[in-house]
Order: C-alpha cells, then structure tokens, then sequence
C-alpha cells in the first residue's frame, strides 16, 4: 500500500510541476506579447480608424431573452460605440417578458421586409424591425422563435449580419466604447503585415499578377472580461469599476484576470488561443459561416466554433491566427449565488467534454499542427484530468487518514508546494494587470484582491473541482441539463434580472 502511496505523490508532484512549469511559461509569454502590444500602440492611434473611410464594417450581434428589465439601456449603449461603419443586431430569442415591447417603443421601431438569407440552419425567424428615426438608422431587431441557447440566437443575427467581421456578445454586458477600434485592430495588423511582407510575380503569357508571402489570416480576436458586481453604471457606462463586494464574485475576479491576462495572452503570443469568449469576440464572418457558426447542441459553443473554424483553416491548407488583446473591454456579472454559480460551471465542464469526445481524432494528431499538439493535449491533461486526478488524491488521503497510514511530513510539503504555486501566479497576476491596465484605482483594491487570493484555493478551488466532477458525471450519465432563470442584480442596482446563459 506504502508503494502505492508514494507512486501517487510522485505523480501528483510531477504532474503538479509540469502544470507550474506551462504557467512560469504562458507568464512570460504574456509578458512579452502585453509589451510588444504596449510598445505598438505608441504608434497606433485609435482616431485614424474612427476617420478611416477604409475601415471593415462590423455587426454587432446581442441575442436576447427576457432582458425587459435594462434592455434598452444595454441598446443604447451598444449603440454609441465609436466606429466609423457597424451596424446592431438585437435578436429577441422568443421572450416571454416585453422586451420585444419595449424595444419597439423606445426605437420607434416598425415592421420591414428584410432580405435574409439562412446560410446557417436556425430556428423559424417571425419579424424584423427598423427604426423610423434617423438616430436608430443602426439598429435591426429580429423576432425569432426561442432557440433554447444563446447559440441559436447569434446565428441568426450572422445570417443577417451586413458585414464581413461580426462581434458576439451579450445584450447583458457592458461594452467599453473603443471595443470595436481596439479588437478590430489585430485583423488591420495582420493586413497591414501581409502587404509589407508580400512579394508580385508576373505569370509569363497571362498577364496576371500572383501573390507570394505570409499569408496568414486572422479569424476572431477576444479581450479580458471583467466582473461588474458592484461597480459603478450610469446610462450603459461604467463611472467607476472596483472589486466585487461579495466573496464569490471577487473569487471569479481573481480567476478572469488569471485566465486571460496570463493564459490567453500567453498562449496568443505563440499562435495557440484556444477560444474566444462568448461574451466578446470579434469573428471573420465568412469563415465562421462555413464552418456552420455556433452549434445549438453544444454546451460551450464558443470554444467550439473557434475549434471548428481553426480545424477548417488547417484542412484547407489556409494559414490562420486568432489573437487577444490585453485591454479589458467587457463587463458582465458575475453568479452572486452558489446555485447560479454551481448551474454555470456544471455547464462548462459538460462543455469541456463535449469538446474533447467531438473532436477526440485532433488530440495528440501531428495533422492540426498546434491544435492537435499543443491546444487540445493542454485543455485534455491540464483543463480535464486535473478535477479527476485531485478528487482521486482526495479519496486517498481520506482512506490514509481512516487507516493510520498517512505520511504528514509527504503530505504538508505537497500541498504546501500546491498552495504557494497558487498563491504567486494570482499575486503576479494581480500586480501584472495594476501596472499594465491599472484596473483598481486604490491600493486598498489591490490590497483586498490580494487578501482574496489567500483564501482563494482553500474554498474556491474546491467548489470549482467540484462542480467540474458533477458536470463530468452529468456527461457520462448523459442527464438532460436544465439552462434555468439565472437570477442576477443588475447593473442599475437593486434590480432582479434573469440570464439564460449562465
């Protein structure tokens, strides 16, 4: 049994060091990559694209369900995003509230005939409506029959989608103003290096010119994402962002700021992004429409769509990035409940698998190139098996701890390696995005993030570990998943509104 014992210590401490040694390295290339953006933006002004009559036109697509509560601040606000061409696209998904009423009511809207073209298969459309007043001239609202998802929805605000770039988000975030100048900036760049670095040839007896050089295309960008609880909102604008006052919200702070400024810059800076938020992401519509935009069925369509849109690129030969920017651009609210919280993060496990049984044939597959053997290996041994490997570990310890044969000595120096490990990459993390985006105006914000971090793995990360193992039985069991009303404050404060997304 001893044997056994130590084996499983040794494993966990290896495997432990390789998961520290991939963050020491996402560390550093974030740090590379968030540099490298700042030192480019010395030279980029945002104003050149506002006065561009050159820039891509961008949709904005919100799907909503029951949002009658803020729905027309949220629209207001999307509206004044400051770009030169776009257009907003709110996709009421079969409300039973009056989000539809007042929509109508608000943006003077009536009824048209709209060409729409159903290049992805969707639930019935029923109406589409444009406003009568010049100031609304953006603005289409599409009636539809609920699609059960959020999916659903975003699909057919691409059908109708004007534009060649969309931007999926929620009608429930709180945008930045300079979102669209600012994500749309990775695709110019990408442009802009494709035309300095390409080469002309002329075909003898043709007459056509053929183009040689990089020509790698970029198929979605993405950005942090913040918790807005109990952050200041006037009229759709953030007056003053703080920590969350509640416990559970600041704890998902803590891992949105790990998450993206660490992981997903880190792994942008090396071409290997493994998905792009449904909350905000700016997507290359064509691509995004070939491979049959989001899936209904899927649990966490956003990482799907991304996987399906880099597996179309790598099979037709097509050289392709996704990218992430550092700056923080969308707010959303985070679960204030552990009963929200728990539906949520069942759902994203239950997506995780999904995603690895959908497209098992990529994992370890030297064909996909960095999908098949950097992106996939890392969600499958790192993102997957960690929950299965530390609920095996707990289940040891406890038959140790009842038998009289646990080593203490073993057991406090690998926890305590766990624990410290935690406990800098969340520092570093935190002080990383003070000096980068100075998020928190007080050092008394810093301060109580900081705080949060020492607590944050003795109870946050066993409520993750366990609700992940609840979605992986829930997978294999294949029980039904129930979406539910997700009961939010909303940002004006005081209010109660419901997120069918979880």
């Amino acid at each position: 049994m001893q044997k056994v014992v130590d084996f499983y210590q040794s494993f966990i401490f290896s495997y432990s060091l390789a998961m520290i040694l991939v963050y020491l390295v996402l560390a550093w290339l974030s740090f590379i990559a968030v540099r490298n953006y700042i030192k480019r933006s010395k030279g980029y002004n945002l104003k050149d694209i506002v006065d561009s009559p050159f820039a891509p036109g961008i949709s904005v697509i919100a799907p909503a369900y029951n949002e009658g509560l803020t729905i027309i601040d949220n629209v207001r606000a999307l509206l004044t995003l400051e770009y030169p061409l776009f257009e907003v696209i709110i996709v009421n998904d079969g409300s039973t509230d009056d989000t539809l009423e007042k929509l109508i009511d608000r943006f003077e809207l009536l009824e048209i005939d709209f060409f729409y073209n159903e290049r992805i298969t969707t639930m019935p459309v029923k109406r589409f409506f444009k406003s009568v007043n010049p100031a609304y001239e953006k603005l289409l609202v599409i009636d539809k029959v609920n699609g059960k998802g959020k999916a659903d929805g975003s699909n057919v605000g691409i059908n109708a989608a004007e534009f060649d770039y969309f931007l999926c988000t929620d009608v429930d975030c709180i945008l930045g103003k300079d979102t669209l100048l600012r994500l749309i900036r990775p695709f110019l760049e990408e442009k802009n290096r494709k035309r300095m670095s390409n080469r002309t040839l002329l075909i003898p007896d043709t007459g056509y010119i053929h183009t040689i050089g990089n020509e790698r295309r970029v198929i979605a960008t993405g950005a942090p994402l913040r918790m807005i609880n109990s952050s200041i909102v006037d009229d759709g604008v953030i007056t003053r962002f703080r920590p969350p006052v509640k416990i559970l919200p600041r704890f998902q702070e803590l891992e949105y700021i790990r998450a993206y400024l660490f992981s997903k810059m880190g792994w942008s800076a090396i071409n290997c992004v493994p998905n792009v938020s449904g909350g905000l992401g700016l997507f290359d519509k064509d691509i995004a429409i070939k491979v049959g935009g989001y899936d209904p069925r899927s649990f966490a369509e956003d990482i799907d769509m991304v996987t399906r849109m880099s597996i179309y690129m790598i099979e037709n030969h097509l050289k392709y990035a996704v990218r992430y920017i550092p700056n923080s651009l969308c707010w959303t609210e985070g679960p204030q409940t552990l009963n929200v919280f728990s539906r949520q993060r069942t759902r994203w496990a239950r997506g995780l698998v999904q995603i690895i049984k959908l497209h098992k044939n990529v994992l370890f597959n030297a064909k996909y190139k960095r999908l098949g053997l950097v992106i996939f290996p890392n969600n499958f041994i790192f993102e997957f098996l960690a929950p299965i490997l530390e609920t095996i570990g707990i289940g040891i310890y406890i038959f140790l701890i009842c038998v009289g044969e646990i080593n203490w000595n073993n057991t406090f120096i690998l926890l305590g390696f766990l624990y410290a490990a935690s406990l800098l990459f969340t520092t570093m993390a935190i002080l990383w995005d003070q000096m980068v985006m100075k998020s928190y105006k007080t050092a008394r914000e810093v301060i109580l993030m900081c705080l949060t971090a020492i607590i944050e793995p003795l109870v946050y990360h066993p409520l993750i570990v366990y609700f992940s193992m609840r979605g992986y039985m829930h997978s294999l069991f294949r029980k039904e998943l129930s979406w539910g009303n997700m009961q939010r404050t909303g940002f004006a404060g005081g209010k109660t509104k419901k997120d069918k997304n979880g």
